[in-house]
Order: structure tokens, then C-alpha cells, then sequence
């Protein structure tokens, strides 16, 4: 599921940025964050809660609801699994830095005003959020030629997934409904967890959906795992990688196809276009403030291509490849859906 390509790695380095600069004043906690874990806080414990990113034994980012949904009534009937994406960016350290130490203020201040506030609270509706920190890998790892040392950097980043879940399953589970979610080298990360923990095993039971996004899922990646086919299928999984209508990056011309898309206006396979109208709406740079039918959706060639977003001043947007937005183009849908997949889950249950 790695991309190595140049290319990729300058897609995901500018679009990090500006995914970063969404809430740019997450530099402002990095002394809180610095006097949570120390230097001696170098290696995860997950049984402590200051080694979650988001966990709901405390107050954290993805408890935030945006301002026009707070009357709605949320009820937490299943668990997410949410898998975070690089935030260890630093050109500066390519090559030096493989993993970012998991007590690294400014690191987890980033994710958690980035990642933790505009794409895991979007499953707070009807989820417990839990969101582990973990030793990412360097984005750097998704191109170097030093196979060597990214492939150990992406070891060692999935053996605290890998302990963070098993933790997770054995302490706060009790046989609860579970979504994996994830997004970029999350994505990475939570194909392996599925791989081991849900594939032919009993756990898949479990399952409601992982939404596992922003990153190639080749189509036979999984042997038992299947694509969601509409709204309410579950023990399935939905992907999908975004870009400006019209274009696509070398390295998805050379995958021929052959990775999975599922549109998330439409909940389906089909590679028919779906309006705009059917964009429930957008959380983009102010988290309280909703964009509506930004922009319609339509499967082409492994990709999503979407037309140019409509929000205030959108016309002066050059971007092309919307790996930023990939959940927060369409933050209301996901947030819709998720509750209609629980709900489909627990009725077929009983």
C-alpha cells in the first residue's frame, strides 16, 4: 500500500502543510503537551492516557462538535479505531529522523489540532473515539531509496498501532461494535491491522466499516475484505483518494485501476457523477463553519475526482491533488453515514 514515488512524497509534503495550516495555532499547546510527557515518557504505555491522542476517558480534539450540529442528539453505540496520519513532516530531518519520538510536544500538539480536531471528530456522533499516538514514520519513508531503515520505520510505527489496538480490544472493547478509520500512512497501518485482527477471523463479527482513506487499497489487497457497495452495507470497508477533476499523478496512471474507490456521496461502486446537491457539506478552515455542496464526486481510474470545491475565494485554489480534504470535503456525509452503518449493524444483530 506504499506509494513510493517523488511525486507522492511532494503531494503529501505540500498537502501536510496546508492541512497544518487549517489550525495553525496548534503551536500555541505545545508547552501544555510539554509538560504532559517528558523525556523519560519515551515508549508507549497504552494502559496510561496520556498516550492517546483521543480516548473518551478525557477531554481531547475529537470531542469537538462543529457549532450548527451541537443540538443534535449524538449516542455513542459503537467504538472507532482512528489512525492518524504523518505529521512528522520536517525536511530538515528526512533521513536523520526515521520515527517521531512519541513524546515530542510540537509533534502531538500538530496532530492532535490537525488531525484529531478535523477528521477524527467527525466520528464523535456516534462513536467512542480512540486514537493512539504512535512513533509514525518520517513522511520521507513513503519515497527514500533507503529501503532499510523506512521499511523499519513503518515497522515500528505499526507495532504501536499493533499494541495501542490490542490494548484497546482487551480493556475498553466488551464485544462493542468497532470501526477502523484512518487516513494517509494511517491508512498503511490500519490495512494491516485488518489484515491480522479481521480477515477470516471472528473479530470481522465486529466489524461496522473501516473507512480507510487517503492511500492506494489495491484490489486484492484483502482475500475476505470487500468493498462497501451502499449506505448501509457493512463489515466492508470504503476508500477513496481525491483529486481535481481531470487530473491524475503518475503513480495512479500506473496502478491501471487497479485500487479500490468507493464515492462517498454515493456510498457505492458505480462510477456515475453525483451532484454537488448530495454534499452534505464541508469542514474546511474554520471547523465551525459548514460549506455546503462544495462538490459532486465520480469515480475515474482508482481515483475521486471531484469538480473545483465552491467555498469563499475557492476560485484563487490551484490545488489538484486534495489529499488534505479527502475526509474534510465531505466531513457531513461521513458523519451521516457512520450513524446509518451503526444503525444497519445493530438491526441486522438483533
Amino acid at each position: 500500500m506504499i506509494e513510493s514515488t517523488k511525486g507522492f512524497f511532494w503531494s503529501l509534503l505540500f498537502i501536510s502543510v496546508l492541512l497544518a495550516s487549517c489550525s495553525s495555532s496548534y503551536h500555541t499547546h505545545t508547552s501544555n503537551y510539554a509538560r504532559e510527557l517528558k523525556a523519560a515518557d519515551s515508549l508507549p504505555n497504552y494502559a496510561d492516557l496520556r498516550f492517546w491522542a483521543a480516548h473518551p476517558l478525557k477531554q481531547d480534539p475529537s470531542d469537538s462538535i462543529p457549532k450548527p450540529l451541537r443540538n443534535q442528539k449524538t449516542e455513542q453505540l459503537a467504538d472507532v479505531f482512528f489512525i492518524h496520519p504523518t505529521t512528522l513532516t520536517a525536511k530538515n530531518l528526512q533521513g536523520i529522523v526515521w520515527n517521531a519520538a512519541i513524546n515530542d510536544a510540537d509533534i502531538n500538539a500538530k496532530t492532535d489540532y490537525t488531525s484529531i480536531l478535523y477528521q477524527a471528530s467527525l466520528f464523535n456522533g456516534s462513536a467512542n473515539v480512540y486514537a493512539p499516538r504512535y512513533r509514525q514514520a518520517h513522511i520521507y519513508s513513503f519515497f527514500s531509496t533507503d529501503t532499510t531503515n523506512a521499511n523499519a520505520a513503518m515497522e515500528l510505527a505499526y507495532a504501536d498501532v499493533k499494541a495501542a489496538f490490542l490494548y484497546y480490544l482487551q480493556n475498553h472493547n466488551k464485544n462493542r461494535p468497532i470501526i477502523i478509520a484512518s487516513h494517509s500512512q494511517g491508512t498503511l497501518h490500519a490495512g494491516r491491522l485488518l489484515e491480522e485482527f479481521f480477515e477470516n477471523k471472528l473479530l470481522k463479527e465486529q466489524l461496522v466499516c473501516a473507512y480507510i482513506v487517503g492511500l492506494t487499497v489495491p484490489k486484492n489487497y484483502f482475500t475476505e475484505l470487500t468493498p462497501c457497495t451502499d449506505p448501509t452495507d457493512t463489515q466492508c470497508f470504503v476508500t477513496w483518494r481525491t483529486f481535481r477533476e481531470g487530473y491524475l499523478p503518475d503513480y495512479i496512471e500506473r496502478e491501471k485501476g487497479n485500487s479500490w474507490v468507493v464515492n462517498p456521496l454515493s456510498w457505492s461502486l458505480s462510477d456515475s457523477a453525483i451532484s454537488r446537491k448530495e454534499n452534505k457539506g464541508a469542514v474546511l478552515f474554520k471547523f465551525n463553519k459548514p460549506y455546503r455542496h462544495t462538490n459532486g464526486a465520480r469515480i475515474v481510474n482508482g481515483a475521486l475526482w471531484i469538480n473545483k470545491p465552491k467555498f469563499p475565494f475557492g476560485m484563487f485554489l490551484k490545488t489538484k491533488n486534495y489529499h488534505a480534504g479527502d475526509f474534510n470535503l465531505f466531513y457531513y456525509s461521513v458523519r451521516e453515514n457512520l450513524s446509518q452503518r451503526i444503525s444497519s449493524y445493530l438491526q441486522q444483530k438483533k
